[in-house]
This record gives structure tokens, C-alpha cells and sequence, in this order.
């Protein structure tokens, strides 16, 4: 089993689906009337919190033109845990019959396996009037959660609403140094997004009509068929289009016939001989 190839994208959209979320954020600067003199967007950009600290203490020189821009938004993923209270039957498969010309095509897969990604989400900024802009247009959508929801697997077209839990918050006052050092104001928040990894996709082609050829006597070299019992679906190109395949609603249409040519199906061919 390992060792088969397959690579389904699911915690890459999850990060990408946490990462939107924050990309929208604004910023305003005000005067002393209270005017609005600067709107800002606030930069998003995926990487660990030392990262940006390290370029602003290893760049001590303020008249530098270049230099990291506070305030800012940076996330990471902090860790992978299993969550045993999500599961579900694992012998369950999901199924899609493909749509236009691969009509003949059955896709499948096991139920997913329930994983927990935690996510670690820094606003740095250079005094506490910017961080508080940021942070308290993320607080109140958090309650403690909030719901995504994601096309997981488009092969199977399978959509699932992915919870976003807020679960704390810090605070750090990079306070030190003298007048040249440059402060630092950094919270973190801690999320934790609950979504499924799926094993690999195969493909099959689809039954779409079931035959059985019937004998009065198998114990001879050469039993003659006496009966034909055959069972299609109605409509004919009916297809499976819910999550559970064998709850869709179509109908059948079933056939009896009898011989006494005494041949036999062959089914390389898909004639009698």
C-alpha cells in the first residue's frame, strides 16, 4: 500500500483556505481631528514569527530604504494530530460517476482519515494602536470557531464544511533597547483547522447492466442456457451524484428471456455462440 503515488492537495487548500481569511485586513492612520489620512492593506505572507523579528534586529541602521514593513500579518503551521472523535467507518466509499465524455468512468475512494492541523497567526506591529486595528477585526468572527467551506476532492466532488477553532491568544512588548532599536508588538493567535485526509482515487468503469444466463443442468460437458434474466437501469446513462451512490433515485428495467438454440454466452465477444 505505501508506496503508491497519490497526492490529493488536502492540507495545502487547508492552508490556503486559513490564509485567505486574513488577506483582506485594512489599516487606517488618523490625525490629531480624527481624520482619516491613510488607508492601508495590511501584507499577508506565509513563515514563522523569528523570521521577520530577525530582519528587523539584524538591521539596527534606521536610514536604511529597506526595511521590513510593520504592521504584519505571518502564519505557519504548528503541528499535525489525529482526532479519534471524528471518525468514521473506514470501509465506506465515496463514488462519482464522471461527468461528459469519462461518463463510463467510476471514481472512488475510502472514507478519509480526520486530522487536526494547528495553525500559529502573527500581527506584528510597531505600537498598539495598529495591533489593536488587526487583532479586533479577527476576534469577534471567531467564536470560538469559524466554518469554511472547501470543495475537497473535485474528482468525487465531495464538499465539507472545515471549522476554524480559535484556541488563544499572547501577547509580547518588545520593548528594549535604546531610541535607535526599533519596537516590536507581536500577538499570537492559535487556531486549529479540523479537516480529512483522503487516500488515493481509483477509477473503474461503470456496471451498467447485469446478465445471468440460467441452466436446467451444469453436471454435462455442454449445459444448454434455458433462461436469461437481465437488469439495466432507467434512464440509461443514470448516474450516482450524492455522496452514499446506492441512495440516488432512478428505476430498472428487467428482462426474461428463454431459449432452446442451446448457446452459450461468450463474453470476450459479448455474443452467443
Amino acid at each position: 500500500m505505501i508506496g503508491q503515488y497519490f497526492y490529493n492537495e488536502s492540507t495545502r487548500n487547508v492552508v490556503v483556505a486559513f490564509g485567505t481569511l486574513f488577506n483582506q485586513i485594512q489599516l487606517t492612520k488618523k490625525d490629531a481631528s480624527g481624520n482619516v489620512v491613510q488607508t492601508m492593506k495590511v501584507p499577508l505572507a506565509y513563515g514563522p514569527k523569528q523570521k521577520w523579528l530577525s530582519r528587523l534586529t539584524e538591521d539596527p541602521n534606521l536610514s536604511k530604504k529597506v526595511a521590513v514593513t510593520l504592521p504584519r500579518i505571518g502564519f505557519e503551521i504548528s503541528g499535525l494530530s489525529y482526532d479519534a472523535t471524528r471518525k468514521q467507518n473506514k470501509i465506506i466509499k465515496a463514488k462519482k460517476v464522471l461527468d461528459g465524455t469519462d461518463s463510463s468512468q467510476l471514481k472512488s475512494g475510502f472514507m478519509p482519515v480526520p486530522y487536526n492541523v494547528d495553525f500559529e497567526l502573527y500581527v506584528l506591529a510597531k505600537n498598539s494602536d495598529d495591533a489593536l486595528q488587526i487583532v479586533e477585526q479577527i476576534l469577534p468572527i471567531f467564536q470560538p470557531e469559524y466554518t469554511v467551506t472547501m470543495k475537497e476532492i473535485p474528482e468525487l466532488d465531495i464538499i465539507r464544511d472545515v471549522p476554524i477553532v480559535l484556541n488563544s491568544i499572547g501577547y509580547e512588548d518588545d520593548y528594549e533597547g535604546d531610541f535607535t532599536s526599533r519596537r516590536s508588538i507581536v500577538y499570537t493567535l492559535s487556531f486549529t483547522a479540523k479537516y480529512y485526509l483522503y487516500g488515493p482515487i481509483t477509477s473503474t468503469n461503470v456496471i451498467r447492466t447485469v446478465q445471468v444466463d440460467q441452466y436446467a443442468d451444469t453436471a454435462v460437458n455442454a449445459p444448454a442456457r434455458e433462461q436469461r434474466y437481465t437488469v439495466a437501469p432507467t434512464p440509461a446513462n443514470a448516474a450516482a451524484t450524492e455522496f452514499d451512490p446506492d441512495d440516488d433515485n432512478f428505476g430498472f428495467n428487467e428482462t426474461t428471456s428463454f431459449f432452446e438454440d442451446a448457446k452459450t454466452y461468450d463474453p470476450s465477444s459479448g455474443q452467443d455462440v
